[in-house]
């Protein structure tokens, strides 16, 4: 049985004595590995090691960082069906969408390689009194990363790609639960001509977590997971002030107008809400029909949903895999339970699906739900699971209303054929990403990505132009020469002259 270990000062560290936990395959329930979990010691070495080198790191000119990232794009590109295949036997998600991760993980480090131009700043010539004014912008220092297991390898590109290319060094906590992409990310990169300690991987569970926000070298801390996870990290790593993003939960709404393509929007549907298992922060989990369509809309749904084809991820033909553990599983089917004792109506059940030869393994089917209510735990809380559930309303400003008043504002989209309704929708819905008629509208590379209410906690969103100024400090600079400077002190507020 393998050992997944860390990756520290570009070595991979195998810690004696450590604790350990096993890393299974979702679609057979077996193990595959064991992982190991970091102590204290362990995490101070990897801050060490990051801080160490850091300072020759920050001053390498912006164009060689950038080569660096053009080089590991090139094996990353080349390597892709490796690591797509990595993502499958340890998360569960079918093979073709853990190739889209990958790909959409390639998009942020292409941006990266854009970082000589993306930190070009700007510089106003004799403000007044022989003075120049301009600004820079420099990296934090130590930064970490701490990923959640849903997105192994496209979560840690949101991230460390941008923070290494500022010119700071990088820590990466993954999930426990399918860490093998990490040490492959971290051997691509040194491969591209990352200097040593630049980049460095820690394994671990809670007590490598709490280390990280606790260590005074860390300068700035970025998280992807669950909303109680992100208040959490977000409010002790503002405490010990450290820069933090911190990005939470979600639960999606897909509003149905009337006037929308009805077989569009069942196939959106069907992508976004059983796609990789609903295990997606940008999963849509609600459908919200409008007046009439209702009825239509939940007829066309439930056969397909009956007709998922549920397996293991890496066979021929399989749309959605297992969801990522047993534990999860059973949390999946007490949120049905849920839904059926508090009286919504459940039109497909997907609760004790078996799939042939793979018995033991941490599947469920699709599940669908019509007559939600709002006060209804299966719409307040987040399920993270391939669960679709559709809430009827009368119009478009019911529709509007039930969304502005959902805790969460991760993700929302609109299928309409009415330009004044999408309008009126993108402009005043308190959600941070919107689609018109696009189901899982997740930002490009060079935009940003991160919602609203409780799906965020920090001021920045990740990747794009706000990932840069996250990752980087400003500073202001004033100068001047002895020619033009007028002899005499002066007292009073200084103005351009």
């Amino acid at each position: 049985m393998s050992i997944i270990s860390h990756y520290i000062n570009g070595t991979i560290v195998n810690a004696t004595n450590a604790r350990s936990q096993a890393v299974l395959n979702p679609a057979t329930g077996a193990e595959v590995a064991q992982v190991a979990l970091a102590d204290q010691p362990l995490v101070d070495q990897a801050v060490a090691a990051a801080n160490a080198a850091w300072p020759v790191w920050s001053e390498t000119a912006p164009l060689r960082r950038a080569r660096v990232m053009f080089k590991f794009k090139e094996l990353l590109e080349q390597n892709q069906e490796k690591i797509a295949a990595l993502i499958t036997r340890e998360h569960g998600k079918i093979f073709s969408d853990a190739m889209g991760e990958v790909t959409r993980g390639i998009e942020v480090v292409e941006f990266a390689c854009g970082l000589p131009q993306l930190l070009k700043t700007q510089f106003s010539d004799n403000i007044g009194g022989g003075i120049d004014h301009w600004n820079i912008r420099q990296s934090l220092g130590v930064t970490v990363g701490i990923t959640p297991f849903n997105f192994p390898f496209m979560v840690p590109m949101w991230m460390a790609p941008l923070a290494i290319a500022c010119g700071n060094s990088f820590i990466l906590k993954p999930s426990e639960r399918d860490p093998s992409a990490s040490l492959l990310i971290a051997d691509l990169l040194q491969q591209a001509g990352l200097p040593d300690g630049v980049f460095n991987v820690v394994q671990g569970d809670k007590v490598a977590v709490d280390a990280l926000l606790a260590h005074p070298d860390v300068a700035a801390i970025s998280f992807v997971g669950s909303t109680p996870i992100a208040q959490y990290i977000h409010s002790e790593a503002s405490r010990l002030g450290k820069r933090v993003q911190a990005l939470g939960g979600a639960k999606n709404h897909l509003v149905v107008m009337p006037d929308a393509n009805l077989d569009q929007a069942v196939d959106a549907l069907m992508g976004a809400a059983y796609g990789s298992a609903g295990e997606r922060c940008m999963a849509i989990s609600v459908a919200v029909a409008v007046g009439e369509i209702a009825d239509a809309l939940v007829a066309k749904l439930k056969p397909r949903v009956q007709a998922l084809k549920v397996g293991d991820g890496m066979a021929a033909q399989v749309e959605m895999g297992p969801v990522i553990s047993a534990a999860h599983k059973a949390k999946i089917e007490s949120m049905i339970a849920s839904g059926v004792a508090q009286g919504a109506q459940l039109v497909v059940d997907g609760r004790g699906l078996q799939v042939a030869g793979h018995e033991q393994g941490f599947f469920i089917g699709g599940s669908l739900f019509d007559h939600v209510q709002e006060g209804m735990q299966i719409h307040r809380e987040e399920i993270f699971g391939p669960v679709l559930c559709v809430v009827r309303v009368p119009d478009f400003s019911a529709a509007l209303d039930l969304i502005n008043r959902h805790e969460f504002g991760n993700g929302v989209s609109l299928f309409t054929a009415d330009g004044n309704t999408a309008r009126e929708f993108s402009r005043r819905v308190q959600v941070g990403m919107v689609g018109i008629n696009v189901p899982i509208p997740v930002p490009m590379a060079w935009h940003s990505f991160g919602g609203w209410k409780r799906s965020l906690f920090g001021d920045m969103h990740a990747y794009g132009e706000e990932g840069i100024r996250f990752y980087t400090r400003y500073k202001s600079v004033m100068q001047r020469w002895p020619d033009s400077i007028v002899k005499g002190a002066e007292f009073t507020m200084p103005v351009a002259k």
